[in-house]
């Protein structure tokens, strides 16, 4: 038997097709089959082959050419209907929705055309689309953007400096080559440390989805999928050179090329993730960053699945003469930040957890290092 491709134009609904079944008896069996919504459709007919086995006799010969003549007689009458409106049911197979993700404008869940599975093959492989705000996402270079202004051509906005220094393509580079290490004058233990001690407070959650918010070049990323806890481990980021990087350093390593590792790039404070979807969410020396903390917190506890646990890392305001004088630590605080990154006190992570609905806090300091948990209550 052999295969004939014809490809059609795109059309805006289903399509039904005829389908042609031959019996032993000679007799041509009408059937109409709904094919799938995609953005080329393509109708495969079978047809006989040019020649009969040589095996046969001259009966089944005879019965052979019989049958491709009736085929070709029915396949010349067949017809494509494009104004056929499919129902819902029809096709929940075929428009099936993505795993967690959603739109960035009205958070419905994104319809997916392409194979399933939250890994990079699959995603750069995926088109996602939004059936109330009618725009499409699709992978940009190695990542799937679903930031806001995905697609804006002439609009632009004008981001805090902080966003646009990890933008850069220098600092990108530099982060993992020696950005990083000069964390360690302020107590943080390293990334290997770091890992574990998160580990620790993760502990309720494997075995589900996390996701690395602010992830950088993957530096935590890439050990958190390494270590076999979680089914799947979501990149976020909103600078797309840190994607990249990412990107680069997961090709480099082959011990994650059969991992569950996917890239997206989103705006902390705009989460295109379902309310309640994801089991673990962690950020690493991020939110000092972040040019709303509390709207990025407020984010992550509405995407997280009751009993998910949050785990981040900062910096913590250097000890300071204040005399008691909250006022004056107030001022002397804000002269010790800089213009683009900002230190907190302990009282203060801790509130802001709870501001956002989020208990069971817990932390751990060494000198201006501080990591901290919380958990999103379970339902009553």
């Amino acid at each position: 038997m052999t295969i004939k491709m014809r490809t059609v134009p795109t059309v805006p609904a289903a399509v039904v097709q005829r389908r042609f079944v031959l019996h032993s008896s000679g007799t041509v069996q009408f059937r109409v089959v709904t094919l799938p919504i995609q953005e080329r459709l393509r109708f495969v007919s079978y047809g006989a082959a040019s020649c009969c086995p040589r095996s046969t006799t001259k009966l089944q010969q005879t019965r052979w050419r019989s049958r491709k003549a009736a085929v070709s007689r029915a396949m010349a009458t067949t017809s494509v209907v494009d104004d056929f409106e499919p129902s819902v049911a029809e096709n929940k197979e075929d428009l099936s929705t993505s795993e967690l993700l959603c739109c960035p404008i009205c958070f419905e869940p994104l319809i997916r055309k392409g194979p399933a599975g939250l890994n990079m093959a699959a995603v750069s492989r995926s088109a996602f689309s939004c059936a109330r705000c009618r725009r499409s996402y699709s992978t940009r270079d190695v990542y799937l953007d679903l930031t806001l202004l995905a697609r804006a051509r002439e609009y632009q906005e004008i981001q805090a400096s902080g966003t646009e220094l990890f933008r850069s393509p220098w600092v990108s580079f530099v982060y993992e080559r020696g950005w990083r290490q000069n964390f360690r004058r302020s107590g943080f233990p390293g990334p290997d440390e770091e890992v574990k001690m998160a580990q620790d407070f993760l502990k309720p959650t494997v075995g589900g989805v996390l996701l690395d918010v602010s992830c950088g070049s993957g530096l935590f990323t890439r050990r958190f999928a390494q270590s076999g806890d979680f089914k799947a481990v979501i990149a976020l980021d909103f600078s797309e050179n840190m994607l990249r990087q990412t990107y680069e350093f997961i090709k480099q390593d082959r011990s994650l090329t059969t991992v569950n590792i996917a890239l997206v790039r989103a705006d902390v404070a705009r989460l295109p993730f379902a309310t309640g979807s994801v089991d673990a969410v962690h950020a690493g020396a991020a939110i000092h960053c972040w040019p709303s903390p509390a709207a990025g917190v407020s984010e992550i506890s509405r995407i997280l699945k009751p009993g998910g646990v949050f785990v981040a890392t900062t910096f913590l305001t250097p000890q300071l003469m204040d005399f008691g004088n909250k006022e004056l630590r107030k001022i002397l605080k804000q002269a010790s930040s800089s213009s683009t990154l900002r230190s907190w006190d302990a009282a203060e992570l801790e509130e802001l957890c709870q501001i956002c609905g989020f208990v069971d806090y817990k932390s751990i300091r060494r000198n201006n290092f501080i990591m901290f948990s919380a958990s999103k209550p379970e339902q009553a």
